[in-house]
Order: C-alpha cells, then structure tokens, then sequence
C-alpha cells in the first residue's frame, strides 16, 4: 500500500497580504502557520524561544547577540533575496567576531498587497540558507502596514551565538606587520543591486556574492589561531571596513591596487557611474588580518572552502599613520582611501 503525506488545506484566501492578516485574529494566525512557522518553527511554539546549547557550558565561554534590519530595493534579485541576506548578514555579524552562529529571530514587517507567493520565496529562501549555515530560526513577529507604508516586505533579524574560550577578535587586536585577505571579489552585490533596478538600463550578469561565512572563519581559525580580527564588508564596501579596523586598531593600513579581486563588469559599471569598487557593497566578502608568518595558511584555508575560492591578499597592516588607509595605485602613486561619507547606494541591504 502507498503511503503519502496528507495535504494540508490551504488557509489563506486570495494571493496578498491584506490588513486583516495584521489585526490578530484568524486570518493572522492563518498567514503566520501557513508562510512562517510551518517552515521555520515546530508545531505548538510558544512566545518565545527556549534555547540550549553544550557550548554554553564550556568555561569562559561567552554569549555573542546581535541585531540588522533589512530593507533591500528590490526583494529579489540575482543571487538572492531579503530573506537570503537576513541570515547571512545575521550569522557574518556573529562570525567575524568569532561567535559560532546558532539562533536565529525574524521579524517581518510586511505592506498591504504583498503577494503570498514573494513571501513564502522569502521564507524558503531564509531556511534554505539557515540549514546551510547551520543554524536555527527560532522566534519571530510579523506586523502588516498599510499600502504605501512599506516596500513589499521589511525584515529585522537577530542572531546568539557562543565565542569559544580564548577566542578573541577585536580589530584593536591588528598590529603593525599583519596581513590584510579578502576571500573574493569585491563590488558584486552592490553592482547587482543597481543593475536589478533597471533605472539605468545596465545589462549584466553579475550576481550578488550574498553567503554565509562561518564556516570558512572556522576553516581559517584552525589553520591560522592567532588570526587577528575579521570585518564583513557591508555597506560603504572594503574602504569603510579597513577604516574603521585602521582605527581601531590605531595602525596604518596599506592595500595595493593591483591585487584587488575585481570582475571586469564590476570595473565597468563604476567607470560608467563614477563609482569606486572599495566602496561599493558586499553581502559575503570579509577583511581579515593575521600576522604575516600565519597569512599563508590562512590564505590555503580559505581557498579550502567556496566562500573563499577567490581569496587573494590586499595589503598589510603599518605603524604609520594610526587610523589611515592609502592604496598604492596601478599607476605608481599613493591614494588615501577614506571613510565614505553618505552611501553610494541606498536600501542595498
């Protein structure tokens, strides 16, 4: 006899979000069971999540927590979506601290007209690359605005992972003599985000760099122990990471041109706009330091793993300057490479 697994009627009526889905009654704990919690959260969840971890009895270890919304135009794109970014952005904060990433929330704060279809996409998505990343969503909130309150979808995560004892990454940790790697090229999901907007007619086939990186932090960790702090290149790009580690850290750091991982279509969509690379957005390309007789295999350990195929090394740390970042150019001279002010780009995360 063949056995399947039974079908659940659907709840939901229509194919969008409408202001009933956010008034708390039926049609609310319809849209939450049917799009959310049958995916994320097992049956009878509470309010809140109850969490335990070996990890957390290990002797001097610590609780690492934080939090990111995200509000990326448009929701979908080559490479990824919101709910994509939401988790690897959520699990990037905790690793390059050190943290191994194991708790996920998400909060949704969806518009009136939102198609069930682009969310139940979202929330697939937002699964898929927790099961990747190893780790769980396990609380969350959705709250449903009126039409024009919102674009489509908003998401706010936070993230609790465990830093392991004597583990320490902090960026005043750099120190003069210290290499500077980046595990792949720079600029994709920035570039990718313009591209998808398709207010400027560009034509490409570039997709967003948008991964989780834990696993190759821990990849790099057991290769190189004394690794000396990591950055994830978010908004205001590698430029603004280096800057603020340089500050931190009150040293100098010195990057070379003509080692940047760059596509020539990333190249050419800023020399089209005006736009300079180092600044331009990443969703899964981190800096990373480590002292110079350690860079070597952390190098050949980040190669190990997909996320860092590409790495190359950029520069180094100096005692110049504290605070400054200058770039030997591919025609020879020296370019301070400062704080970006404003963005480039806006909602790219």
């Amino acid at each position: 006899m063949n056995m399947t697994t039974p079908i659940k009627p659907a709840r939901l009526r229509g194919d969008r979000v409408t202001m009933a889905h956010g008034g708390g009654g039926k049609a609310m704990r319809d849209l939450i069971e049917e799009i959310f919690t049958d995916v994320f959260l097992p049956p009878g969840s509470e309010d809140q999540a109850r969490l335990t971890s070996d990890a957390l009895r290990e002797p001097g270890a610590q609780l690492a927590f934080t939090t990111d919304s995200f509000v990326v135009s448009p929701p979908e794109f080559p490479g990824g979506d919101i709910g994509k970014i939401a988790v690897c952005g959520t699990v990037n904060d905790l690793a390059v601290g050190g943290a191994k990433p194991l708790w996920l929330s998400a909060a949704f704060i969806i518009e009136e007209g939102c198609e069930f279809a682009l969310l139940r996409r979202i929330v697939a998505s937002m699964q898929a690359e927790a099961d990747k990343a190893g780790v769980r969503i396990v609380t969350g909130d959705t709250k449903v605005v009126e039409r024009g309150s919102a674009d489509k979808v908003f998401v706010t995560t936070a993230g609790v992972g465990v830093i392991p004892a004597r583990r320490d990454m902090r960026a005043e940790n750099i120190r003069p003599g210290d290499v500077a790697l980046v595990n792949g090229v720079l600029g994709d999901h920035g570039a990718t985000i313009l591209a998808a907007r398709g207010d400027m007619a560009l034509t490409t086939d570039i997709q967003s760099d948008c991964q989780s990186l834990n696993a190759l932090i821990e990849a790099v960790l057991q290769a190189a122990p004394n690794t000396r702090a990591a950055r994830d290149a978010t908004r205001g790009g590698v430029a603004s990471a280096l800057n603020e580690m340089a500050d931190a850290a009150g040293v100098q750091i010195e990057i070379d041109e003509t080692t940047l991982p760059l596509r020539p279509e990333v190249k050419g969509v800023c020399e089209v706009l005006g736009l300079d690379p180092l600044y331009l957005a990443n969703e899964g390309i981190l800096v990373l330091f480590v002292p110079a007789d350690e860079a070597g295999a952390a190098l050949a350990a980040m190669k190990s793993v997909d996320a860092g195929r590409n790495a190359t090394a950029i520069g180094r740390a100096t005692s110049g300057v504290a605070g400054r970042v200058t770039m030997s150019t591919l025609f020879g001279g020296q370019r301070l490479v400062d704080t970006l002010v404003g963005e480039q780009l806006p909602r790219i995360c």
